[in-house]
C-alpha cells in the first residue's frame, strides 16, 4: 500500500485534467478558428506519461450478497496502521484453524535459538501447510495450553477475542476463540512484524504460511486443503509483488449447522481478513469464492479508478 492511494488520486486528477480535458478545450478552439477537429493531441515536449501505480488492496465499497449468516472483513494499511472494513468488522466469529499460525509461531518463539526436534519441527509444517489439527493440538500443549491465548490477546493488542469453552464441554478449545475481523488483520501483523514468533522464527512461519496447499476438495478428517480464498482473488500484478502468506480456517458446526469460515492473507503492504458463517448445504467452496470476491473487490487502481476512485469506508465500529 504505502502512500499509493495517494498517488491514485494525484493521477486521477492529472488524468482528468491532462488528458481528458485539455483535448476538448483545444477542439473547441480550434473549431472557432475553422480549423476543425485535431486529428492527434500533441504531446508536450519533455514529458513523460506516469506510469500508473503497482495494484494493491486498499478500502473500498464491498458487496457480497447470499451470505445467511454472519459476514464481516476488514483491512490493515501496514505502512499507516489503519484498519479499514465493515461497518460490523467487531463482531465475531470462531477462528477455527487460522488460529492455528499464532499458535505455531507462539511455540517457536519460545524455542528460542534453540532448533526444536525434527518432529516438531514438522508437526508446525504441516499445522500450517496442511491445517493438521493433530499437529496443532500437540504444539498448542507444549506452547502451555490456555496461556498461549492470553499471550495472543497481549502480545497482538487484540480487543474482541475471547477464549471459549463450548457447549457441553469442560475445557477451552483453541478452534472455538472469538476473534473479529479487525482482531484477524492484528494477529496477522502480529505475525508479519516479527512480535508473534521472534526474529529466529518469523521468517520460517511466513514461509510456511506462503506454501499452504490443497484445493476445498482436498478434505480429511483431521487435515484438510488449505490454498484458496483470498489468494485466488489476487491479480497477476499483485501476486508479483512478493510471496502471499495464507492461513485459512473451516469447519462445518454441527450444533449450529453453518460452516465458520475465515481467511487471512498477510504481504508486505497489508493484512486482510474475511469472516463468515452461513448454511452447511452451500459447502466449503461458497466460502472460498466470498473470501476471493472480497479481495478482487479491494484491488486498487481498478479498471477505469483513474475515471472513480473507491471512497474509503469509515473505520469506526459498527
Amino acid at each position: 500500500m504505502r502512500s499509493r492511494v495517494p498517488l491514485v488520486l494525484a493521477i486521477a486528477a492529472v488524468v482528468l485534467g491532462g488528458v481528458l480535458l485539455v483535448p476538448a478545450a483545444y477542439a473547441r478552439l480550434n473549431d472557432a478558428a475553422g480549423g476543425g477537429s485535431p486529428s492527434a493531441t500533441p504531446t508536450p515536449v519533455g514529458i513523460k506519461p506516469s506510469a500508473p501505480p503497482p495494484p494493491t488492496l486498499a478500502p473500498a465499497p464491498v458487496k457480497i450478497s447470499g451470505v445467511d449468516g454472519f459476514f464481516s472483513w476488514a483491512l490493515l494499511d501496514r505502512e499507516s496502521g489503519k484498519i479499514s472494513g465493515a461497518k460490523n468488522m467487531t463482531s465475531t466469529n470462531s477462528t477455527e484453524s487460522m488460529i492455528k499460525v499464532w499458535i505455531v509461531s507462539d511455540y517457536l518463539r519460545q524455542q528460542g535459538t534453540r532448533k526444536p526436534s525434527a518432529a516438531y519441527l514438522k508437526m508446525a509444517s504441516t499445522s500450517i501447510r496442511n491445517s493438521n489439527d493433530d499437529s496443532t493440538n500437540a504444539l498448542y500443549k507444549a506452547a502451555g495450553g490456555t496461556s498461549s491465548l492470553n499471550r495472543l490477546i497481549k502480545m497482538c493488542k487484540l480487543s474482541e477475542t475471547a477464549k471459549v469453552v463450548p457447549p457441553g464441554e469442560n475445557s477451552i478449545w483453541w478452534s472455538y476463540t472469538k476473534m473479529s475481523p479487525r482482531d484477524a488483520v492484528r494477529m496477522g501483523e502480529c505475525v508479519k512484524d516479527g512480535t508473534a514468533a521472534g526474529p529466529q522464527w518469523t521468517k520460517w512461519v511466513l514461509t510456511e504460511m506462503s506454501k499452504v496447499s490443497g484445493s476445498v476438495k482436498e478434505q480429511q478428517a483431521r487435515q484438510g486443503g488449505g490454498k484458496w480464498g483470498i489468494i485466488d482473488g489476487l491479480p497477476k500484478g499483485v501476486l508479483s509483488q512478493g510471496p502471499v502468506s495464507i492461513k485459512n480456517g473451516w469447519t462445518l458446526i454441527n450444533a449450529d449447522g453453518k460452516w465458520h469460515v475465515n481467511c487471512l492473507a498477510v504481504t508486505d503492504d497489508w493484512v486482510l481478513s474475511v469472516m463468515m458463517r452461513y448454511s452447511g448445504g452451500k459447502g466449503l467452496g461458497y466460502g472460498a469464492n466470498v473470501c476471493a470476491n472480497v479481495a478482487s473487490q479491494l484491488v486498487a487502481p481498478q479498471p477505469g479508478a483513474a475515471l472513480k476512485v473507491p471512497k474509503p469506508l469509515s473505520t469506526k465500529a459498527a
